[in-house]
């Protein structure tokens, strides 16, 4: 349970990290590619060396090494026009409602269990998601001619979700999860650097303030995937882990935004918050 708590922490921070963006008007896009390298580093530090191209190419990860880090960058994108063409509360549902695809696949594919408590406490945590999202007392407005992109989100974050448990299960030995984890991200910044390159044609280049931003972010990315890993690795169902770390996210994303930026919560978010602690609890029990 430890590691579920830091995979939590790590990622919450994230959200508080990317909110100080908008503080310090740094370049979201260029911060990210930059947090990628970062990242890697910091898987090969805490992997304990540098592997050589020999041993990344015929690790039996690799493969999906390299569709997690095109997920990474390209759902990244998916995420910001979704913010800007739907809003952010479309968005985050978007995003974290995709904890269904692997609660689903894990109950399919690794016969994970399943009772009434652990499903009742999987809705309770999918509307917990939506009442601690929206932010106005209307609801989501969804631009119908631009719902492709929320539903793009949401069926990526949760092929990403999937596929990082599938890759843990399957081809990543124990002690290769730092490596794993690094790729990922370096897969990710070959293609940021792409990304970069099409962004100086168009006069917008990299400056010292998103190369900042980018460290900043990079070593808690890391680790929120790392300890995510390690969570699923050390025996802990995916239909249990996914649902309490999106849904605790969540709500520790709104815990630290009332304290530290003094966010406004309308009463659906209070509601969501009293409903996602009910989810994670029933959810936890079912597992014990």
């Amino acid at each position: 349970m430890i590691w579920l708590v830091l995979s939590i922490s790590f990622s919450s921070i994230l959200y508080v990290i990317f909110k100080y963006f908008q503080v310090f008007k740094v370049n979201t896009l260029h911060a990210i590619i930059v947090n990628y390298i970062v990242a890697c580093v910091t898987g090969f530090i805490a992997y304990g060396s540098i592997p050589n191209a020999t041993q990344i190419l015929e690790a039996n990860w690799f493969y999906y090494a390299l569709f997690l880090g095109a997920l990474f960058i390209a759902i990244f994108n998916i995420m910001a026009l979704t913010s800007q063409k739907n809003g952010l509360s479309v968005a985050a549902v978007s995003g974290k409602m995709s904890l269904v695809i692997p609660v689903i696949t894990g109950m399919w594919l690794y016969d994970e269990s399943i009772g009434w408590m652990k499903i009742v406490g999987i809705l309770l945590a999918l509307a917990s998601v939506y009442l601690t999202s929206i932010k106005s007392k209307d609801g989501l407005k969804l631009d119908k001619k631009l719902l492709i992109l929320p539903i793009i989100l949401f069926i990526g974050s949760g092929v990403i979700d999937t596929t990082l448990k599938y890759a843990e299960k399957m081809h990543v030995p124990d002690g290769e999860e730092p490596l794993f984890s690094a790729m990922c991200f370096a897969m990710a910044f070959v293609l940021g650097i792409l990304v970069l390159i099409y962004e100086a044609t168009q006069k917008r280049f990299l400056n010292l303030r998103s190369i900042i931003a980018g460290v900043v972010l990079g070593i808690p990315n890391y680790f929120s995937i790392y300890v995510l890993i390690k969570a699923l690795k050390n025996g802990m169902e995916s239909s249990v882990v996914y649902p309490i770390n999106h849904v605790g996210t969540v709500l520790f994303t709104s815990i630290l935004g009332i304290l530290i930026f003094k966010e406004k919560l309308i009463p659906k978010n209070y509601i969501g918050i009293v409903v996602a602690i009910a989810a994670i609890v029933m959810i936890a029990f079912a597992k014990a």
